[in-house]
């Protein structure tokens, strides 16, 4: 079986106009995807330069493979019918190992076809640490990385303002661009830079926010073997993803401009503000799959596809999101439904087991990020508690419990909420404590909910009904009376 390279497969090749911090699967199944497409939609003519960030040489560099690599993608189309798409990604030009090839590394900066730089280096990757110098060869932070390679562009093209470049980070955090410039600042601050190095920063260079989703379940170790015989070459590199992809940048036209958007299909969105874009994701995405994780396992579900095939939590899932989360948020109705829907559909994907234990992980305070600003919302709006997103909350309360059934749940979250749940519902069994009062202590906790929520008119006596439903009628029973 031959060995996919370049030696042995003709593909297009295309000088670097674009270097990228990571090698890791996320961008390269979500952004090289995406670039790789946009060369050959329109015409973007545009190679990668990877750097690999971090120090570790225990996998192999792209560069075995000629930067060639498969990304398999699969999940539900605009159709409804369940696909595969194969594509070997063909701009990746090289990896460069930044602490065995610093000079390699600074080298890019003097090349004028770089015009932008993306990165994924974890959330923990956009930090400053004191000790970095600008000598060091590199840095250990990345944006002290970054600060080193913009000061040796800013000194080589003797502060040209067409030198400057697009800056994307993919770091999961809010505002991402804003936070990534604010440290790189830090360190022109730390290591006492000019100030005309500080102005062409912030004058030539473009420091985009951005919001990044697609599910890319990684390297097929399962599939691995089989996958390469259906190819018909050897790929070590290979990276399965879900279907969906969208891309919410917030920049000017240059970003238009550098990508050809005008060109393309892709789901890419160049926005004054991602605001609106990351609070709808957050509510209808991420707050219906915590929404749905407590009360669909105390059920005997423990899959998301599962959970939205099943009759009664596909009622429930669509009218939590329709009926309860879309009215609170700001946004075009149909753009809002349509993007209602395809979450829906990504939920169905056969190709994803998630498991609804792992997102489990942090639950409580993931419903204070996903589903309480909605909930809060929803009664300020109407004066009234959703019901749904009451019973999403009784229903954590009683999943904290740590029992299904003849099962202890496996708990992760932080101790103070573990230790809390425990001896609550420890109380409780021994007739110390009333379910009121369970419910009482557990929204009282203003330091986590950022406020009294028992102060919320109705909303201790709700949760304490529900709560109370669901530990003697049932999961099934209770959603049921509320189910339209």
């Amino acid at each position: 079986m031959k060995q996919l390279n370049r030696a042995n497969f003709q593909y297009p090749k295309y000088p670097s106009k674009i270097m990228q911090f990571g090698e890791g699967n996320f961008l390269r199944a979500f952004f090289d995807w995406q670039i790789d497409l946009l060369n050959q939609q329109c015409d973007l003519g545009a190679g990668v330069s990877i750097i690999r960030p971090i120090d570790y040489d225990t996998l192999p560099l792209l560069n075995a493979q000629d930067g060639l690599y498969t990304t398999i993608v699969r999940g539900i189309d605009e159709a409804g019918k369940a696909v595969q798409q194969t594509r070997v990604i063909s701009c990746i030009n090289e990896e460069i190992p930044v602490y065995q090839q610093f000079d390699r590394y600074l080298a890019l900066a003097e090349d004028a076809n770089i015009e932008l730089v993306v990165s994924n280096t974890t959330e923990a990757g956009i930090e400053f640490i004191r000790e970095d110098k600008l000598r060091d060869k590199p840095a250990k932070a990345f944006p002290a990385k970054l600060t080193q390679w913009l000061y040796h562009r800013y000194q080589h093209f003797a502060g040209a303002a067409d030198a400057g470049v697009i800056l994307l980070p993919c770091e999961l955090i809010d505002y991402n661009g804003e936070k990534l410039k604010e440290i790189v600042l830090q360190y022109c601050d730390l290591w006492q830079l000019e100030a005309g190095f500080v102005e062409w920063l912030q004058t030539a260079n473009e420091f985009c926010s951005t919001l990044v989703d697609r599910i890319v379940t990684g390297f097929p170790r399962d599939e691995h073997a089989a996958l390469q015989t259906e190819f018909g070459y050897a790929d070590n590199f290979m990276v399965t993803s879900e279907y969906f992809h969208l891309f919410v940048i917030q920049g000017s036209e240059r970003i238009k401009q550098f990508l050809k958007l005008e060109q393309s299909d892709l789901n890419i969105l160049v926005v004054d503000d991602i605001a609106p874009y990351k609070q709808r994701k957050v509510a209808i995405l991420n707050g219906a799959h915590t929404a749905m994780v407590p009360l669909a396992y105390l059920a005997g579900l423990d899959a998301v596809k599962e959970t939205v095939e099943d009759p009664l939590f596909s009622r429930y899932v669509q009218q939590f999101i329709f009926n309860e989360v879309i009215p609170t948020l700001n946004f075009p109705a149909d753009e809002i439904s349509e993007f209602a829907n395809a979450v829906i559909t990504r939920f169905q994907n056969p190709y994803i087991h998630h498991l609804l234990i792992s997102i489990s992980l942090n639950s409580m305070t993931k419903f204070t990020t996903r589903i309480l600003p909605q909930l809060l919302q929803y009664h300020s709006q109407t004066g009234k508690l959703p019901a749904l997103m009451i019973a999403a909350l009784a229903g954590q309360i009683l999943f904290y419990r740590g029992i299904r059934g003849d099962e202890q749940i496996p708990l992760k979250d932080d101790e103070f909420w573990l230790s809390k749940f425990s001896s609550l519902w420890q109380q409780y069994q021994q007739n110390e404590l009333p379910l009121y009062g369970v419910v009482e202590s557990v929204l009282a906790e203003s330091e986590h909910w950022g406020q009294d929520l028992n102060q919320l008119s109705g909303m201790t006596a709700a949760v304490t009904d529900s709560l109370d439903k669901l530990l003697h009628e049932g999961v099934r029973n209770t959603l049921s009376e509320l189910l339209v």
